[in-house]
């Protein structure tokens, strides 16, 4: 990253404190092979493909944590800007509402200001992926190891595991059509427009890649997809 982007991607504009992966673990080692793939300059659609006799769970949740992180910094360089009087309503164009719900306290689908929804979003997110439960730091392996479950100390992902991360996914994607449609101006103006193009590429080829978002999803921004990740 050059070093006028590290001004504008700085810790101080960090949406969210980043998810790290602990050292010595599976989920760490993917991690850096993802980046060394992506660092080396290789395709995009070659990076997010499941590396031969890994898990495929492994591969995602490492992916979910990794964009979480990414997409968090992005929203974090232009938050504000993005306020209740600038983005009443958390939209994609006037085509595209998005309602937050999250049968909690939002049990309805509930029309909400674009700050409001966002830090709701990535409140959610983080609990999720910081949930032992859903997202294992020390998962059990049975086809490499014959150990009881207790005896290794580790988890096995939710048998819903997938479906939970679709839909984190989903919604992240949403925070990249609010930012191009409503603030790619001040990306631009920040110098910012080639990292998150990469970004988006990136995540775009792994979530067709690993089909992971409904295509309808993908709409808002169709137009713009096809002419950058051909």
């Amino acid at each position: 990253m050059s070093i006028a982007l590290k001004q504008v991607f700085n810790k101080d504009k960090t949406f969210r404190p980043k998810r790290k992966f602990e050292p010595g673990t599976q989920r760490f080692e993917l991690h850096k092979r993802a980046q060394a793939s992506l660092n080396s300059g290789v395709d995009l659609k070659a990076a997010v493909q499941l590396p031969s006799g890994e898990d495929q769970n492994d591969w995602v949740a490492v992916h979910v944590v990794d964009f979480f992180n990414r997409i968090n910094l992005i929203y974090g360089t232009i938050c504000e800007f993005c306020t209740e009087r600038t983005c009443p309503v958390m939209s994609g164009g006037p085509k595209y509402e998005y309602r937050w719900q999250d049968d909690l306290k939002y049990k309805k689908p509930t029309a909400l200001p674009a700050p409001q929804y966002m830090n709701l979003l990535m409140d959610w997110i983080e609990v999720q992926i910081n949930n032992e439960e859903i997202f294992p730091t020390c998962v059990v392996f049975w086809k490499w190891c014959v150990l009881s479950h207790a005896a290794r100390g580790g988890v096995p992902f939710p048998k819903n595991f997938l479906q939970i991360c679709k839909k984190i996914l989903c919604r992240l994607f949403r925070v990249f059509v609010h930012v191009y449609i409503h603030h790619f101006d001040r990306v631009i103006v920040m110098g910012a427009e080639a990292h998150v193009n990469t970004c988006y590429k990136h995540f775009y080829y792994f979530v067709t890649e690993m089909n992971l978002i409904d295509r309808k999803e993908l709409e808002p921004l169709k137009e713009m997809t096809s002419r950058m990740c051909h």
